[in-house]
């Protein structure tokens, strides 16, 4: 028994590329809750070999060379941070989740941070509400918009569409709806929804006595009526099914950027009482 973990101590000193081999590189952008649950999702889908490096831990982290070095055969990319450190890699293919900036490359796919519009259609007939108001760039999300308008013609609703180009443009775009909605639908618009532009949009729904529907469960102790809320845990293990599939040799051109399965809604019944709106559930 000694002498045959001298071998294997021996091996992995010779070959430490042996003793370090694994499939998947997981690259984390920061300790955050959601980031570790879509990686609790992706374990519990996918049972390949990983190496987890989270960037936050670091000053830097040379992603280049570490792929170079240690040739996983697929990256998991968590987050925004981690996101635009794989697009560095130009041959092994990315999975990307918990990131707003996933678009087409020839060696990336992943799960958007966009609920399904049949979801938000669904909450605000609900609601009882039918002309909807949204602030958006077309140029980040206007291929999200083109599909939420035709779930919302196919229901009744009303979806009436201020564009901007920047940040300073969302305050004039939103008083410009003023006594033209009856809800506001807050996309996950780098553009239009930021930390400096997002108070606004609780002050509009309060002035206006219209409830604010938005993407993430955060916004609710801000004053937002509802949210869609993408299920993280959920979100990891659908990248663990594109995970096996890449592993098993599909390509990455076969695998396209897809929509989260899991969603729930959260419910802000405060802000529904003094709308006198009646309870929503799923």
């Amino acid at each position: 028994m000694r002498r045959l973990l001298f071998v294997i101590i021996a091996l992995a000193t010779l070959f430490p590329s042996l003793a370090q081999a694994y499939e998947v590189l997981v690259l984390q952008s920061s300790r955050n809750a959601g980031y570790e649950q879509a990686l609790k999702g992706f374990r519990s889908g996918c049972i390949a070999s990983q190496r987890v490096v989270v960037l936050s831990d670091y000053a830097e982290v040379d992603v280049v060379r570490i792929v170079r070095e240690e040739r996983p055969r697929l990256i998991l990319a968590i987050g925004d941070a981690a996101l635009a450190a794989a697009r560095k890699i130009r041959q092994t293919p990315v999975v990307a989740v918990m990131s707003f900036g996933i678009n087409a490359k020839a060696n990336l796919t992943g799960i958007t941070m966009f609920a399904p519009p049949t979801k938000y259609c669904k909450l605000f007939n609900q609601l009882k509400v039918h002309n909807v108001g949204i602030i958006h760039n077309p140029d980040k999300t206007g291929w999200y918009l083109d599909t939420a308008q035709k779930a919302a013609e196919k229901v009744g609703i009303k979806l009436i569409v201020r564009k901007v180009a920047s940040p300073r443009e969302t305050l004039a775009q939103l008083d410009s709806l003023a006594g033209k909605v009856d809800a506001l639908w807050m996309l996950p618009d780098t553009t239009a929804v930021t930390r400096e532009t997002v108070e606004a949009y609780f002050r509009f729904g309060q002035q206006q006595a219209v409830p604010v529907v938005s993407f993430a469960a955060s916004y609710l102790g801000m004053g937002a009526a509802a949210a869609v809320e993408i299920d993280t845990i959920e979100m990891g293990r659908q990248a663990g099914d594109m995970a096996n599939a890449l592993l098993r040799g599909s390509r990455i051109d076969t695998i396209p950027l897809v929509a989260p399965r899991g969603t729930k809604y959260r419910i802000n019944q405060s802000v529904l009482g003094k709308l006198d709106i009646n309870e929503t559930t799923e």
